[in-house]
């Protein structure tokens, strides 16, 4: 798509609003509304908005900035508003500040500078993300509630999974929207469920996962549910992860598979994996993002805690996947759906550049069921453990200067920010489990 393309589809399709979409810091979708009249001034970098009311963008007098849409972003959304006339559209915009250089705070210029990096080592990632989500039911109010509307389990059918019309749905509405859906089912918890579409480039793959909650979250309320990508909104059940499905090509060729080795995986794949690992306590603050993520990463929900990889079993980190050649491929298990996007893929991107440039060597693959395993024998086999909270994991992440600089200073310091803040706020209330074990005791 082009500017004129664009125009042509706008004008042919009817469009008469169109969403200018961008992150902020933390991961939330944020949108301005213009009409179709100003979009030729908003292609042409022309439209600014005030950013100093965005989450971690800029201070009040500095606050004037650039909207400049991405044109392959452009869509036109598949929902409707019988009250209107005409269609919405969207694009995906870049920010930029007021000198019209690229916002250095902007979640997008952070993955496309460690893009732009790996591109000087003529490397490209490729992303397959396996997003999942809650659906609830909601009250007479309309509010979410706690609620799941089924008891089904992992890849159960209707009508024990209830949720599959939706699911359905949803999955229609991608598709018209070009994604390629690979699969969509029942995950293990009741009212849990999973929609994994084909890789891209890591830049599509950021914006596609953005979009991905906007529309699960639009069908679901349609049908009268609400979807969560909240890590672990129920106690004593599996959380929802986002795994991610990562690989390396260069010139067209999938360069984590070498077929001279037993394995099928290349060096680099391996220096690829030894830098995520090293590197994988920091970069929990920015794949875990909230206190509710640790809830998560606890063992016994098939969630990764302990710092390993693996050709088989997941109890470890990283698995590899049994396809090789054009489908080689690592299995990044921690992150979760709550994440930002642009910045997880960013800070995996830059371990595993630092994996490649330095030459690391990852530990020996651990076959063995990590869960099953005592300290002892953890330690024997130097496995070392994720954060168990987010205060833990973003003191981790001030002491990695390398996951700091894929941040930049910008982001970094507003997101320990507002995290130290988030931390602060969870841990001075006094919660219903603390009532239930103590008021009567002492």
């Amino acid at each position: 798509m082009d500017k004129d393309s664009i125009m042509l589809k706008v004008r042919e399709e009817d469009v008469r609003i169109i969403r200018l979409q961008f992150t902020d810091i933390l991961g939330v979708m944020k949108s301005i509304s213009i009409t179709s009249d100003q979009l030729e001034k908003a292609l042409d970098g022309e439209l600014m908005f005030d950013g100093s009311s965005i989450e971690g963008f800029v201070r009040i007098e500095e606050s004037d900035m650039y909207l400049k849409p991405d044109p392959e972003t452009f869509l036109v959304l598949p929902w409707a508003n019988p009250s209107f006339k005409g269609k919405t559209a969207r694009l995906i915009c870049d920010i930029f500040d007021s000198n019209n250089q690229p916002f250095i705070g902007s979640p997008r210029y952070a993955l496309k500078k460690v893009l732009a990096e790996a591109e000087a080592m003529g490397l490209s990632m490729f992303v397959g993300p396996e997003p999942e989500f809650f659906l609830f039911h909601m009250d007479e109010n309309g509010q979410p509630t706690l609620q799941t509307h089924d008891k089904a389990s992992y890849f159960d059918l209707p009508p024990v999974d209830k949720g599959e019309e939706a699911r359905r749905d949803m999955v229609e509405t991608l598709q018209s929207m070009g994604f390629e859906i690979e699969a969509a089912h029942h995950e293990v918890a009741p009212g849990q469920h999973e929609i994994d579409f084909k890789y891209k480039d890591a830049l599509k793959t950021a914006d596609s996962i953005m979009t991905f909650r906007i529309v699960v979250r639009t069908v679901a309320q349609k049908h009268g549910l609400h979807a969560t990508f909240m890590p672990k909104p129920i106690y004593g059940i599996a959380g929802s992860g986002m795994h991610l499905h990562i690989s390396l090509f260069k010139d067209s060729q999938n360069i984590f598979f070498d077929p001279q080795n037993p394995d099928g995986l290349s060096l680099v794949c391996k220096q690829f994996i030894a830098g995520v690992l090293k590197h994988s306590r920091a970069i929990s603050a920015i794949t875990s993002p909230t206190v509710n993520s640790y809830k998560r990463l606890v063992p016994g929900y098939e969630a990764p805690v302990y710092i390993a990889w693996s050709y088989r079993n997941r109890s470890p980190l990283i698995r590899i996947p049994a396809r090789r050649g054009i489908g080689s491929r690592i299995e990044v298990r921690n992150p979760d759906p709550s994440c930002n996007p642009y910045l997880g893929l960013a800070v995996i991107l830059k371990a595993g550049l630092d994996g490649i440039k330095n030459r690391l060597q990852p530990p020996e693959a651990v076959e063995q069921n990590i869960y099953e395993m005592d300290l002892a024998t953890r330690k024997q086999n130097h496995i070392e453990s994720l954060p168990e909270n987010l205060y833990e994991a973003v003191n981790e992440l001030e002491k990695d200067e390398v996951i700091k600089e894929a941040l930049g200073e910008h982001i970094y310091s507003r997101f320990i920010l507002a995290k130290i803040r988030e931390w602060e706020s969870y841990s001075s209330r006094v919660y219903d489990w603390e009532i239930e074990h103590y008021l009567e005791k002492f």
